[in-house]
């Protein structure tokens, strides 16, 4: 199982959130189509019988336009505690997919899933861990530091074992864990580490010192993702990987990393010769600190000396890591949700709208009795932005001359697991996909006088936001925090690593009416209030009105797509360049 990303990419985020207590159930039948089977059911009988004992909620009327009201109403459902956080694969989740599909339904696109249904099913291994049963320690000298799940550290295994475990695994400071021949930097160079435990900084050194010209200065890259860090371990054959928490560099304070890596784990299935490190986990910082002074070491000493180039790995001596892990396996399906408008022109040729329906769920919250994690922010706002824009479409007095294909991916939260199901099974072909939009934690701040691109500077598609935007007297900004990886981090990433060219971009980073610095507040309330907690609530009080500015922005960027000729790509330098160049070669020949 490989857990490709971690977490959405948006701490873009909202007001402060507060709870606006459980909507009541509209009563009325509406007569709507059951999304799944095509029979004619009540919204009630439709979506009934929730874990709660009550019922789902139930459908209303929308308008034909992107209106406040419409996304006042589809935040608000999707973010309903009878969701119960829409966790993947869960009981009281997976029902949120079904209400996507009937909103699909009734608003006039087409299935576009699999075997003529809204739905992509997505299969994935659950690996829950037996807290009770485990343990994970570090000892210096033979004495154990005496570790604590959640207060000191998290750990886990991608290995599908019953039992995971390390006896006195020898640990080995590796800097950044980075190998990157194209910056001329490998941190495991002259060090062995088979079988080892590997202790590894977040981000990259071009964070560390963004005008030392180190990576992409404070632009986070990909070798600064804690995936790759683990990834690169496996492939050194170290045993153990320990990521130290740091709250600047990784963009997110401890709480997130404890409620993103406690609980059921999903990933989708592994191939047979997939590598892993058989035990991963992060520490926070001040344990970082103790254990390199009790094995006589300077932690911020050697932090400083890691973002050179001539950084050597560092053996921490008489340190070992034991740990011993017991997990439970549970195979579980979640879904893509999938609807489609045929183009009347160019019907084969597709522009892709994604956004992720999913959140955590319900687990354990020890700062409240609140268990319910509803991301209204992430990604209650993003789903529903998609939603107004297919209706928009779907309701349009002309249809657009290409297809039109909108996708609820699911498993966002677990590493962008649905949208890399996706791109490794296309509903449509990939190479017929002109370009895609993706959607994730919207600002509800009112309108900006800018549109915030996150990985500004990536393809073309920039340049028809910016003929649109400029045409409303906004322009364009690049994402004001490009040291927290936000390009690598949500579900267009997955398309872009086949090639297919991807705008992420929805809101601004100056508010119309305050300015920036209006914004920027509640951004970082937003990340140290409710980002992946419990607060992440819809609020009645939000000023949804730069969220139906955006929308219709993004409306008007890809129907000039939609209805042109254009085939844009990545610009000239990208990474991602040459995989649409070869994509579209191979289907020319």
């Amino acid at each position: 199982m490989q857990r490709l990303l971690y977490l959405t990419g948006t701490a873009l985020a909202g007001l402060a959130l507060t709870a606006c207590g459980e909507p009541v159930p509209d009563e009325t039948d509406t007569g709507t189509t059951d999304a799944a089977t095509g029979e004619s059911q009540t919204a009630t009988g439709a979506m009934a019988n929730g874990s709660d004992g009550g019922e789902w909620p139930v459908h209303e009327e929308t308008a034909p336009a992107i209106t406040e009201a419409d996304f006042a109403y589809r935040i608000s459902t999707l973010a309903d505690d009878r969701f119960g956080g829409r966790g993947p694969g869960s009981e009281r989740g997976e029902p949120a997919a079904d209400w996507i599909a009937e909103e699909m339904d009734m608003m006039g696109l087409e299935p576009a899933g699999e075997d003529g249904t809204w739905f992509q099913d997505v299969p994935l291994l659950q690996i829950t861990l037996d807290e009770e049963a485990s343990s994970f320690d570090v000892s210096v000298g033979g004495e154990p530091m005496g570790l604590e799940l959640g207060a000191d550290a998290v750990y886990w295994s991608q290995n599908p074992e019953e039992t995971v475990s390390l006896t006195e695994s020898d640990v080995v400071f590796v800097g950044y864990g980075i190998v990157a021949p194209e910056y001329d930097w490998n941190d495991y160079e002259g060090v062995d580490v088979e079988g080892k435990t590997v202790v590894i900084l977040v981000n990259d050194p071009g964070f560390a010192d963004p005008d030392s010209g180190l990576f992409n200065g404070e632009s986070m890259t990909y070798y600064g993702r804690w995936t790759y860090k683990y990834e690169e371990a496996a492939r050194q054959g170290a045993e153990g990987a320990i990521i130290v928490h740091q709250t600047e560099p990784a963009s997110y304070p401890w709480e997130v990393v404890f409620s993103s890596w406690t609980g059921a784990q999903s990933g989708l299935v592994p191939p047979e010769d997939y590598d892993f490190v058989d035990v991963q986990g992060w520490v926070q910082l001040d344990v970082a600190e103790r254990l390199f002074e009790s094995a006589g070491l300077n932690f911020n000493e050697l932090y400083e000396a890691a973002a050179n180039a001539d950084f050597e790995a560092v053996p921490l001596e008489n340190t070992t890591l034991s740990a011993e892990l017991h997990q439970t396996f549970e195979e579980t399906v979640s879904r893509n949700v999938a609807g489609r408008l045929p183009g009347t022109e160019r019907p084969e040729e597709h522009v892709l709208f994604m956004a992720h329906w999913d959140h955590i769920g319900e687990r354990l919250n020890f700062s409240g009795e609140d268990q319910i994690y509803n991301g209204a922010v992430d990604n209650a706002s993003g789903t529903s932005a998609m939603l107004e824009i297919a209706q928009r479409y779907a309701t349009a007095e002309e249809q657009p001359d290409r297809s039109v294909i909108f996708v609820a991916v699911t498993a966002e939260e677990q590493g962008l697991l649905g949208s890399a199901y996706y791109a490794d099974n296309p509903l449509v072909p990939l190479d017929q996909t002109v370009g895609g939009f993706n959607f994730d934690g919207m600002l509800p701040v009112g309108p900006t006088e800018d549109v915030v691109v996150i990985g500004y500077g990536a393809s073309e598609l920039e340049d028809i936001l910016e003929q649109e935007a400029s045409a409303d007297g906004r322009y364009l900004s690049p994402d004001p925090n490009p040291e927290a990886g936000y390009f690598y981090r949500s579900d267009h990433v997955s398309l872009a690593r086949k090639g297919v060219p991807m705008l992420y971009a929805d809101g601004g980073s100056v508010s119309a009416e305050h300015g920036a610095d209006h914004v920027a507040q509640i951004e970082a309330a937003y990340r140290a209030d409710a980002y992946h907690k419990p607060a992440d609530e819809y609020d009645e009080s939000w000023d949804l009105s730069g969220f139906v500015e955006d929308a219709t922005l993004m409306y008007r960027v890809s129907r000039e797509l939609a209805d042109s000729d254009r085939w844009p790509n990545w610009y000239e330098g990208n990474e991602f360049r040459s995989l649409r160049d070869e994509m579209m070669a191979e289907s020319e020949g």
